[in-house]
């Protein structure tokens, strides 16, 4: 029997978010380390689950003072919380390749659920004969739900950060193998 386990591809994975900032531009950042395991059912998408587990630390906006300051503790204060979970409950079939992962994020251990619009990409070999699975998933976040409040009034109006988070997840997976298949 094959394994239904797959492990999250760190090398083929982005994690990227984006959010207003100054109300007219858009700041985009992602996270360099997390690790996460899939269940998939192939023949029953809805029977499949997602874990995962990202470094807060690792976070990268390409500005070193930027990313220095969203590690501190007006944002994710990584010396306190040093990671950021999402672990699904519900996996529903949507339209065509469609799925809806319902799920607890928990950031700044502050849990709260969210659905991530996903589409299935497909299943393949590599090179190496290793199969892999592609996902995209989207979804967004209001940020002061995870007690990131901080932010600066601007004196145009609006403020310095926008309250929304855009997410867009592109995943590759790795079927882990099977004592059979290690031996």
């Amino acid at each position: 029997m094959a394994s239904n386990l797959w492990n999250i591809d760190t090398t083929h994975t982005g994690i990227h978010f984006s959010v207003r900032h100054m109300v007219i531009a858009k700041v985009r950042g992602s996270f360099q380390q997390f690790s996460g395991t899939l269940t998939l059912d192939e023949e029953n998408p809805t029977a499949s689950a997602v874990s995962v587990r990202i470094d807060t630390a690792s976070i990268n906006t390409g500005v070193a003072q930027r990313d220095n300051h969203l590690r501190s503790a007006d944002f994710f204060d990584v010396e306190k919380f040093p990671a950021i979970t999402f672990q699904s409950t519900k996996v529903e079939q949507a339209s065509g390749k469609g799925l809806r992962v319902t799920g607890n994020l928990t950031i700044r251990d502050i849990t709260r659920e969210v659905v991530l619009e996903a589409e299935a990409l497909g299943v393949g070999k590599d090179p190496w004969g290793n199969l892999k699975a592609a996902f995209e998933a989207k979804g967004t976040v209001d940020r002061r739900d995870f007690g990131l409040t901080w932010n600066q009034a601007l004196e145009t109006g609006g403020v310095l950060v926008g309250e929304k988070i855009e997410i867009t997840l592109e995943v590759q997976a790795a079927r882990a193998q099977t004592a059979e298949q290690a031996a």
